[in-house]
């Protein structure tokens, strides 16, 4: 039988970062079976205690944290040491070679990527902006947009834009259902805002709207799930991307953080114009 691997994601902090690398690290091992415990906003030696105290019980446990404070840090690595248990710290080494390089001490704050500065509030607005702006709700002031998305239905269009919110970037996001579709705005200027097209394979597009359909049981026109249908609407997007020369992202093969990360890319080389 194998292995069934127990792993601790400790972290001083909401865990965010941590369970983001772990999710990275086990993707490059194809037969890596495991089960994960987190534990959040880890900060007194009584917590380290316990977790331990559980890991111990447990067959094949390996631990992953992100704790900033020092010797909170020693302390783990020490005990998991003394119990052989496999402990790796995930930024206590860069936090290291960063400060010897800049040649400045760390602040050694817990939850420090989540002060309330500028860049926090921006990202708020971004939300704030483009929940507001979702699937064409508001239009008429797109030219605030940092990235304007554009696709016909379950082209991932609300979830791309809310992770773009997320880091920062106001977001609207339109839905195509005819060539009336694009607001005049977009269309009179269509450089003043980053658009991007989003497409997507045919086969691709129906297996998630038929399952978007069962799912949520929504009632549609027979024309949603008709391959046929789909393949025309797609065409007709084509045939709008290229006549304003809109980039496209193809999103058939995509997740959401891979398409956001395409989006960011081409924000960027039309900034640097």
């Amino acid at each position: 039988m194998d292995k069934i691997y127990e792993i601790y994601l400790i972290s001083d902090s909401t865990g965010e970062t941590l369970d983001r690398i772990f999710l990275a690290l086990q993707a490059q091992f194809l037969n890596f079976k495991y089960k994960s415990h987190q534990y959040a906003f880890t900060r007194t030696k009584n917590q380290i205690t316990k977790i331990l105290q559980t890991c111990k019980k447990k067959n094949n446990p390996i631990i992953l944290y992100t704790i900033v404070d020092t010797r909170l840090a020693q302390l783990l690595v020490k005990e998991s040491e003394a119990e052989n248990i496999p402990c790796f710290g995930v930024l206590g080494d860069l936090i290291l070679r960063f400060s010897k390089l800049l040649h400045q001490k760390a602040s050694h704050i817990p939850s420090g990527q989540h002060a309330l500065d500028e860049d926090y509030y921006k990202r708020m607005e971004a939300i704030q902006f483009t929940i507001s702006h979702d699937d064409g709700k508001i239009t008429n002031d797109i030219e605030k947009s940092d990235v304007v998305l554009l696709g016909i239905s379950r082209t991932s269009k609300t979830p791309t834009s809310i992770y773009l919110a997320n880091r920062g970037y106001k977001t609207c996001n339109i839905p195509i259902i005819n060539k009336n579709s694009i607001p005049i705005k977009l269309i009179k200027n269509s450089k003043a805002s980053c658009v991007i097209g989003l497409t997507a394979e045919p086969l691709r597009l129906l297996e998630v709207r038929k399952n978007r359909t069962n799912l949520m049981n929504e009632k549609r026109p027979s024309s949603y799930t008709d391959i046929e249908k789909i393949r025309l609407e797609l065409e007709m997007t084509k045939n709008i991307f290229k006549k304003y020369n809109w980039p496209t992202i193809d999103v058939t093969r995509k997740s959401v953080e891979e398409t956001a990360a395409s989006v960011i890319k081409i924000y960027d080389i039309i900034h640097s114009r």
